[in-house]
């Protein structure tokens, strides 16, 4: 086994950053993503930050059948990547698609489908080395449903769950699973949103996330506090929180 990152959705905000700390620290790095502008863009930045190698693919991670495509033709990666970084997904508009299954469907299949796709054949590769590491970007939005998400936090929910067996499957191995759980982030898929002192900037949290990875945590919530936070709306009992505004 090689030691070679590999990150889906390696262009997003908080994956660029991360994908640069892999850099630095001389790694050879596979990035994939949709736009092939911004992966170009990305490789020249990385290589000129220190990557031993970087090869780029480009795929639409909201296509469940050009995901499978993807990882069917990439035999190789399972002798030359030990860390895998899940890193797409997007915020849909909650209220604008909550009536409209097509728009739920198409959410869950970026968000939750192509997700779980990966981190099977990704297990797979993992069990026959014997070791390796997957982190996965969810969200604290999947720790309790709330009516201004729930959408999205079910995708979330349901990948860390999935993750979590997983995590059980390997428990006696070298093996790591890492759920990465961010809360409010500064990225463009925030930018509607109106930003407080719950933000944090993408920086930052890419930084965590290569912290996490190093440390060899299961369960990680950036900025900590959000640890705290979620602790608290998971204890209000549901005859009381079903009334709040959340």
């Amino acid at each position: 086994m090689g030691n070679g990152v590999l990150i889906f959705g390696a262009t997003s905000r908080i994956a660029e950053f991360v994908a640069r700390r892999f850099a630095e620290e001389g790694k050879a790095l596979t990035l994939v993503a949709r736009s092939r502008e911004k992966l170009d863009v990305l490789e020249g930045d990385l290589t000129a930050r220190g990557a031993s190698a970087v090869s780029t693919f480009q795929v639409d991670l909201g296509d469940v059948s050009q995901v499978e495509k993807f990882l069917n033709e990439q035999q190789n990666f399972e002798d030359d990547i030990e860390t895998v970084v899940i890193a797409h997904g997007f915020l849909p508009d909650q209220e604008a698609i909550q009536n409209n299954w097509d728009e739920v469907a198409s959410a869950y299949e970026v968000n939750l489908l192509t997700p779980l796709l990966i981190a099977t054949r990704v297990a797979t590769w993992f069990e026959k080395q014997g070791r390796g590491t997957l982190a996965v970007i969810t969200s604290v939005a999947g720790d309790r449903g709330r009516k201004s998400n729930y959408v999205y936090g079910a995708a979330k929910g349901g990948l860390s769950l999935y993750l979590q067996g997983i995590r059980n499957r390997f428990g006696k191995t070298p093996i790591r699973i890492i759920d990465i759980r961010p809360g409010f982030v500064d990225t463009p898929m925030t930018a509607h949103l109106k930003k407080g002192p719950l933000f944090a900037s993408a920086e930052s949290v890419g930084d965590g996330i290569v912290r996490a990875i190093h440390s060899g945590k299961d369960i990680v919530y950036l900025p900590w506090f959000w640890r705290f936070i979620l602790m608290i709306i998971k204890l209000i009992p549901e005859q009381i929180f079903k009334r709040l505004s959340l």
